[in-house]
């Protein structure tokens, strides 16, 4: 009895331990779609319902953390929408989306509202332009990094950045960037706006850097209430 019990035994291990494991090599490629959707503003200007043939720039601004939400209304709390709203003109189309609450501004989703927008509308997507504070400033850096090759010109404001950017600063060579930040900011130490231009000056790109003496982390109602800014905006132009 014990002599069968340990045949037994001895070929149960066998049948649960395989001489030899083999593990293939495989590789895979797909395409992975995903449903995105964004609340936004949008503001269109004189003379674009009038004229059916011209093709207009647009601006993108992206608000910072404390603009999150479903309530539409507070987009219009800082930057353009708050300019418009207040009866400033722009001789643009200025796209304003709002990000959800709890989460970052995603950079997929951005930029297929931006494309669904330039195809709905008539923009020349030549000349589309992105700045951002805060939060938003920090989305201004991602969508530069995943797009290098769309925007016109672009201007983060008190924005942080990602780690890996300043190593990456080559990638954005030929994009005209501004950058503004206040240099007494004690939310976003004004270093990663310097950590980021010295980057991109190594590179050789030529790029603008702002810095109010006496500002903290509020440099944007400065910013957008320089008319230079949006005129600097409408002297690039993405070359081909």
């Amino acid at each position: 009895m014990k002599l069968l019990l340990l045949m037994l035994m001895v070929v149960f291990t066998t049948i649960l331990t395989p001489a030899q494991t083999v593990q293939e090599r495989g590789s895979f490629t797909g395409t992975v779609q995903k449903t995105v959707s964004s609340e936004y503003l949008l503001y269109l200007p004189d003379g674009y319902a009038e004229n059916s043939t011209t093709k207009w720039p647009m601006l993108v601004f992206l608000h910072g953390s404390g603009e999150r939400g479903t309530d539409i209304e507070k987009v219009k709390v800082h930057g353009p929408p708050k300019l418009i709203q207040q009866g400033r003109k722009f001789p643009f189309v200025v796209l304003s989306p709002q990000c959800p609450d709890s989460v970052d501004w995603d950079t997929e989703t951005l930029f297929a509202l931006i494309k669904h927008i330039a195809a709905a509308y008539r923009i020349d997507e030549s000349r589309v332009y992105l700045t951002g504070l805060s939060m938003g400033g920090w989305a201004t850096w991602d969508m530069a990094m995943a797009y290098p090759d769309y925007f016109a010109a672009i201007a983060p404001v008190c924005a942080r950045i990602n780690r890996n950017y300043p190593s990456r600063a080559k990638e954005l060579l030929s994009l005209p960037v501004w950058v503004f930040h206040g240099a007494a900011d004690d939310v976003v130490l004004i270093g990663e706006s310097a950590k980021m231009v010295k980057a991109l000056e190594d590179a050789g790109n030529k790029v603008r850097f702002t810095i109010y003496p006496t500002a903290g982390h509020d440099s944007w109602t400065e910013t957008y209430n320089n008319p230079e800014l949006f005129d600097w905006f409408l002297s690039n132009k993405r070359k081909p």
